[in-house]
C-alpha cells in the first residue's frame, strides 16, 4: 500500500478531507525545490513525517476550539492540516497561521485557495503580531520550549492549551523551561517517531 493511502486509512477522514490533503501534498512537492518548505530528505515520507504528524496534533485538542493559532507555519504543518481537518469536524472554529516569510505565506495562501479551506494568514513576526487570545496554540520545529512559552504568553488565552511536538531532547527543554516558567504538562507519545512526544501544556506563567 502507498504511504499516502496508509495514512489516509489511519486518519479515517472524509473523502473531501483526503482530497484536500492530497492537494496540500502535491503543492508542497511542487513548491519545495524553490523555497524549501520542508527538508528535502523528508519528501519521500511526506505523508507520515508531516501530514500524519500534524494530524495527531489536531486530534489531541480537547473538544471543539474557538481559535487555533499556529506559529511559524512554514509549509503548513500543522497549520494547514489543522484548517483542513477543522473544515470537516469543527467548521465554526477559526484558524490563524503566523508566518514571517513572505514566500511561505504565498504558499500557504495558494493551498488555502486550492483546497477551498478558510484560515487567516498573518505575515508578520510572532512577537510583533497582535495578541491572538488563542484557546489552542501550536508550533512545530520552531524554537525551544522557553522561547515558545514567551510566544504563548503573548498569544494564548488565560485558559488555553499549547500543543507542542518535540524530539528526543524534550526532557532537557522541559527542565530548562522550569527555571523561568510554571506550567501544567502532559507528555504524549508521538505516533510517528519513537523518541518524539507532543507536549500538552496549560496554565503557563512566569516564575
Amino acid at each position: 500500500m502507498l504511504e499516502s493511502e496508509q495514512v489516509m486509512q489511519d486518519l479515517n477522514v472524509s473523502r473531501e478531507t483526503k482530497e484536500r490533503l492530497r492537494i496540500l501534498a502535491d503543492l508542497l512537492t511542487k513548491w519545495n525545490p524553490r523555497i524549501n518548505l520542508v527538508s528535502k530528505s523528508t519528501l519521500n515520507t511526506l505523508w507520515s513525517r508531516h501530514v500524519l504528524d500534524s494530524a495527531q496534533i489536531y486530534n489531541l485538542a480537547t473538544g471543539p476550539f474557538v481559535h487555533w493559532v499556529d506559529l511559524g507555519s512554514g509549509g503548513g504543518f500543522p497549520g494547514v492540516v489543522v484548517a483542513i481537518m477543522a473544515a470537516e469536524s469543527n467548521a465554526s472554529g477559526a484558524v490563524t497561521m503566523i508566518e514571517s516569510d513572505q514566500r511561505k505565506c504565498a504558499f500557504l495562501r495558494t493551498v488555502l485557495r486550492e483546497t477551498g479551506v478558510s484560515a487567516t494568514i498573518l505575515s508578520e513576526r510572532i512577537e510583533k503580531a497582535h495578541p491572538q487570545e488563542a484557546d489552542i496554540l501550536s508550533a512545530r520545529a520552531l524554537a525551544d520550549l522557553s522561547t515558545l512559552f514567551g510566544f504563548a504568553e503573548r498569544h494564548l488565552s488565560k485558559n488555553g492549551t499549547a500543543l507542542l511536538p518535540k524530539g528526543a531532547n524534550w526532557q532537557k527543554e522541559v527542565e530548562a523551561a522550569q527555571q523561568a516558567w510554571s506550567f501544567d504538562l502532559e507528555v504524549i507519545q508521538s505516533i510517528t517517531e519513537p523518541e518524539a512526544v507532543v507536549l500538552k501544556v496549560g496554565d503557563i506563567s512566569r516564575v
